[in-house]
């Protein structure tokens, strides 16, 4: 019998549930979102910020909870995630979390539906499900801006395509690296099922437009010549990073630096981007 589907639930502590949370994926969706606030071209209540945030916060952590309890047979299959509380037996199906769910409300109900959305009824279906659980990725920069200023302009639309293409080049080059991993637990990643040229092609296809909407606020007005800069450094360097991945052919798991330069330059890019975002806002 395996751990995940043990009758016995082992004890848990305050450190599971919040493991429950994936604290280290929510720490890039909080920042985006205050990114987006503090960007916003009028100022916020500090109260009313503190409580968007902390919205932000518990829905994206929320959402994590019946995604991980869900899918606890399959992670405890990946060599990468067999500790999580649910596959380990500490956290089980009576226990996870189960979370329900003005303008800032509409996108956040939006994305706690895409990540349910993703992680059941597309589950056995990678491109569609990581698009829908992108989008709910790509919502905190608009309810950060939504919560500050009662509105949602073209500028974080912008922002949430910006994340909404960055998704896909993000998670499937870390899929390219650790394919094997997920075809030997089931979960229909890209590269398992669909293959590695098709998966690689796909990262080169999502980035080209993903730079287009980090470049576009400064021609458009949106910001000044800081964000501009910056946008431009860090998107020619993932582009770089990207191409790279793109025409390579097969190689195996254990020769895929490109691949992995990618997926880790791919969270520092949003981190810059949106840090320049906030700084050409404070400072032009």
């Amino acid at each position: 019998m395996s751990t995940a589907s043990a009758t016995v639930t082992l004890p848990a502590d305050w450190r599971d549930f919040l493991a429950l949370t994936k604290p280290r994926v929510m720490t890039l969706v909080v920042f985006t979102g205050l990114c987006g606030m503090l960007a916003a071209p009028v100022p916020i209540h500090p109260v009313l910020g503190f409580t968007a945030i902390l919205c932000i916060a518990l829905g994206a952590g929320a959402a994590g909870g019946p995604h991980q309890r869900d899918e606890a047979e399959l992670v405890a299959k990946k060599k990468r995630t067999p500790k999580r509380p649910p596959p380990a037996g500490r956290v089980g199906r009576q226990s996870a979390p189960h979370r329900r769910g003005g303008r800032a409300g509409g996108p956040a109900v939006g994305g706690g539906f895409s990540v349910q959305l993703a992680g059941t009824v597309l589950r056995p279906r990678p491109a569609p499900r990581l698009l829908i659980g992108g989008a709910a990725g790509a919502f905190p920069p608009m309810i950060g801006w939504a919560a500050a200023t009662g509105d949602v302009t073209l500028m974080p639309v912008l922002l949430f395509a910006l994340i909404f293409l960055w998704t896909p080049p993000h998670f499937w080059a870390l899929a390219l690296f650790v394919k094997t991993d997920y075809a030997n637990a089931g979960v229909p990643m890209l590269p398992v099922v669909a293959g590695e040229r098709s998966t690689r092609i796909q990262i080169g296809l999502y980035t080209l437009p993903m730079i287009l909407c980090a470049a576009a606020p400064w021609p458009l007005g949106f910001t000044g010549p800081i964000y501009g800069i910056v946008a431009a450094v860090m998107s020619g360097l993932f582009l770089a990073m990207a191409v790279q991945v793109a025409i390579r052919r097969s190689e195996p798991e254990d020769m895929m630096v490109p691949e992995k330069r990618l997926f880790k330059f791919s969270i520092l890019y949003l981190f810059i981007v949106f840090g320049a975002l906030v700084v050409d806002r404070w400072f032009t």
